[in-house]
């Protein structure tokens, strides 16, 4: 059978049913074809008095009767023979990004491999003889490459079989003969077996930190819901106490209008029955005056005496409670109460939001304790301190603000308060610390001992001292010392020197670090316990050296 001048499709010589070329092909009555066994084998799971074709579903009864279409056969058979192609279909083909054949001349296809030693890219028909002959079945394949000319010395137009260690490339046997003459060269297969074994290491360690990063996801995106919940809970709570503080103050409000209205009516009443009572005394006496006037220009002699008597004099007025000079005050009192109300509450929020402000600005996130070295990161915590007038010593003096405490060898004449330290020279803060904070303190003299305190700790005898009961933690700083005090306990410090002091408190952690602050700054001691209870700042003279003893709690800017 002649078959030049024509192509042949794979697909039309194939069966419907397993896909493959026909094999002993038979013809049904509908017209399409399939291999005998396979119309044999569906037609006997029907298990139906009626069969139908696959592709049509035409029906027939009885069971139609299979004999070979010996035309289809030959032509089959003879296709084999000069070799059975298929039209590929248009995904086949190479696109910009793909690899393209080297070897097809028309339209190129995509390559299925490339050859490291030929250097060229083949698809799958073109492959083949790197299958079937032996010679071809030792060269490497690998997975389609446009890099293949690369491996080609563009000096020499040789293969890049070589790998200079002393230049760390690729090069060819020529090279190794000439530039790289003097150079430790190795085989590339050599090289890659090399960097092979350190891979698994490397792979090792990038799936660690693939883990590592993986696991940091989580963990940021469990924040993101914890930021979410939180600012919620913050939106919620903070319209909540908005809403109350303005229900109290609108109620307030209310109370004080209805109670000025009702007093208002109650002077308003008391003054109109004094108005009436007046105008009733005012007509008798126009009345009376009246009379008078009458009688005094009368010529009856006998009634003029005769009435006399009677309209002589005015009767005596009765005492009235009017003042000789009204001050008309009023409600001025109740303005000028409720304007100090208002300056008050005003004050108030001018002294403390700016803290609402910054634990807004700077929310209670949890940093891991390596990644607080720089001193920015604690600055984010600072919050000014200053030293409460009520507990200081009476042989400290506080200034500059209540910022700096100052040893003075002569007592102080304060006023007797029951917050005051009576036996030690020293001063709690003002502020209550029960989140996270940093301050700084620069200390000069003898000595200061710095940290924190309890409110609660008491106020006279041994149990006031800072560092002697488990209510204080401080760290002694001085010329020649430094150690660290807390329950009656003492720590040995080392580190440089410094006269700047920085704490960092975490109350919820129960975290307490002291640094020196210079240039850097360097861990002196930290504490890991349990506070359970608001803390104040603490500074105490260094004892029986105080007489120099200064420390300022720093303005931090």
């Amino acid at each position: 059978m002649a078959l030049s001048g024509f192509t042949l499709n794979r697909e039309k010589l194939s069966c419907s049913i397993c896909l493959d070329p026909l094999k002993n092909p038979v013809t049904i009555p509908c017209g399409h074809s399939y291999c005998m066994e396979c119309i044999k084998n569906h037609w006997d799971r029907e298990e139906r008095k009626t069969y139908s074709c696959p592709q049509c579903r035409q029906t027939f009864t009885p069971r139609p009767v299979l004999v070979r279409n010996t035309v289809l056969a030959e032509l089959v058979d003879d296709m084999k023979k000069v070799g059975l192609q298929a039209t590929p279909a248009d995904h086949c083909y190479a696109g910009p990004e793909d690899v393209a054949c080297d070897f097809c001349t028309d339209r190129k296809l995509k390559a299925f491999r490339s050859c490291l030693q030929c250097l060229v890219s083949y698809c799958d028909q073109h492959l083949k003889p790197h299958w079937d002959f032996p010679a071809l079945k030792k060269h490497k394949l690998i997975n389609p490459s446009k890099k293949l000319q690369e491996n080609i010395c563009s000096k020499h137009g040789e293969l890049k079989a070589i790998f200079c260690r002393t230049d760390q490339q690729c090069i060819c046997y020529l090279c190794s003969l000439d530039d790289h003459k003097d150079h430790s060269t190795i085989s590339a297969a050599a090289e890659r077996t090399e960097r092979q074994k350190q891979l698994t290491p490397s792979r090792q360690k990038m799936k660690q930190q693939l883990q590592d990063c993986e696991k940091d996801v989580k963990l940021l995106q469990e924040e993101l819901v914890a930021i979410s919940r939180s600012a919620d809970k913050a939106l919620t709570d903070s319209e909540k106490t908005f809403t109350e503080l303005i229900r109290l103050i609108e109620s307030r409000k209310s109370l004080i209008k209805q109670q000025i209205e009702n007093q208002q009516k109650t002077e308003e009443n008391r003054v109109k029955k004094l108005l009436e009572k007046l105008d009733k005394e005012i007509t008798e006496l126009r009345g009376k005056d009246a009379e008078l006037e009458r009688l005094s220009q009368t010529e009856d002699h006998i009634e003029f005496l005769h009435m006399f008597p009677s309209l002589s004099g005015p009767e005596e007025r009765a005492e009235t409670s009017l003042p000789k000079q009204r001050t008309r005050r009023y409600f001025q009192d109740v303005t000028e109460m409720i304007s100090e109300v208002g300056n008050k509450l005003q004050s108030f929020l001018s002294q403390d939001w700016p803290r609402v402000s910054r634990a807004v600005a700077n929310p209670d996130v949890l940093l891991p304790l390596e990644e607080l070295t720089v001193r920015a990161e604690f600055l984010k915590f600072s919050q000014p301190i200053t030293l409460d007038p009520n507990t200081v010593n009476m042989q400290l003096v506080l200034s500059e603000r209540n910022r700096r405490a100052t040893y003075r060898s002569i007592k102080q004449m304060y006023p007797a308060h029951s917050e005051r330290f009576q036996n030690r020279s020293q001063v709690l803060s003002r502020e209550t610390l029960t989140r996270r904070h940093y301050w700084e303190v620069e200390w000069s003299g003898n000595g200061a001992f710095i940290g924190v305190a309890y409110k609660t700790i008491s106020r006279t005898g041994d149990n006031s001292e800072f560092g002697k009961t488990d209510k204080s933690w401080v760290l002694l700083c001085s010329e020649s010392l430094r150690e660290f005090r807390h329950n009656n306990s003492v720590t040995l410090i080392s580190g440089p020197q410094s006269k700047r002091i920085g704490v960092y408190l975490d109350h919820r952690a129960g975290l307490l670090s002291f640094y020196s602050v210079s240039e850097a700054m360097s861990l002196l001691h930290r504490v890991q316990t349990t506070f359970t209870q608001p803390l104040c700042a603490a500074f105490r003279a260094y004892h029986g050296l105080a007489s120099q003893s200064t420390a300022v709690f720093c303005e931090i800017k």
